[in-house]
């Protein structure tokens, strides 16, 4: 028998895309460090989307130029586009931030990265999150498990929300939010939504708790890795994530272990 017959094209595709991704994200990583520490342009972007640099630009710019031209039937959504409507006809899109974490950046501060993902309408099939200042790079592949440069990740396998170390912000857990009462846990946080999944999926931290509105660009790279790590992933409602929406935003996101997950989903008073 062929070493090919039977296999899943798929996930030759999945692989595939997944090489493209890691092979652009150090790219763009070399371009965010040719920028960081400088003096660079800043505007603010409508509506309280935040910052946005000359570095967020160039980097918007490589990445398109390499991942379109190497995918150039592949949709593309990013944070420093404009939205092409022809994204949502198209069978596999790019999920792209140039920079998670653009005031981290600008502020010296090297908890920043590159947030990459193809999505199908199966779902998420590859990602990327990529850290150049801090030289680590976090993969996934649907099916294929979570890496950190090279190391597998696991998520924890905590099973008691009390004491629980979960990133979120403070006005998350706020107690009219939460019909079961604020879930007890520890509370920790850092910038970049895509950096706090990745620690999820590495197990240093339980959970990710984010109630609010999530843009897709923001949290499709760090959502596979952390699946794939073992986390149980949704939005605050409990469903699964419908990727390269109409409206790009989504409602939140929760990303546990299983057993604290459904606690978790408890007291936000949705069953599972």
């Amino acid at each position: 028998m062929p070493a090919t017959e039977g296999r899943d094209p798929a996930v030759g595709r999945d692989a595939a895309d997944l090489a493209l991704l890691r092979a652009a994200a150090d790219e763009a990583g070399r371009e965010a460090m040719a920028h960081f520490g400088l003096a660079i342009g800043v505007a603010e972007k409508p509506d309280g989307q935040g910052p946005v640099s000359a570095a967020d630009l160039a980097i918007e710019r490589l990445l398109r130029a390499r991942l379109v031209g190497e995918r150039p039937d592949y949709g593309w959504l990013s944070e420093e586009a404009p939205d092409d409507p022809a994204r949502l006809v198209a069978e596999r899109v790019f999920i792209v931030d140039p920079i998670d974490g653009t005031r981290s950046f600008l502020a010296g501060r090297r908890g920043f990265g590159i947030a990459l993902a193809v999505a199908d309408r199966a779902g998420l099939a590859a990602a990327v999150f990529h850290m150049p200042a801090l030289s680590r790079s976090y993969w996934a592949r649907r099916g294929g498990g979570a890496w950190r440069d090279g190391v597998a990740l696991a998520a924890s396998r905590r099973t008691t929300l009390e004491g629980a170390r979960a990133l979120t912000g403070a006005a998350q857990l706020s107690p009219k939010l939460w019909p079961g009462g604020p879930p007890p846990v520890a509370r920790h946080y850092r910038q970049a939504l895509a950096h706090r999944l990745c620690l999820v999926a590495e197990g240093r931290f339980d959970a990710l708790i984010a109630l609010r509105e999530i843009w897709e660009w923001d949290a499709a790279a760090g959502a596979l890795i952390a699946r794939e790590a073992g986390a149980l992933v949704t939005t605050r409602t409990g469903a699964a994530w419908a990727w390269n929406s109409p409206g790009r935003k989504l409602p939140g996101i929760i990303a546990a272990p299983p057993a604290l997950h459904r606690q978790i989903m408890a007291r936000l008073g949705v069953a599972t």
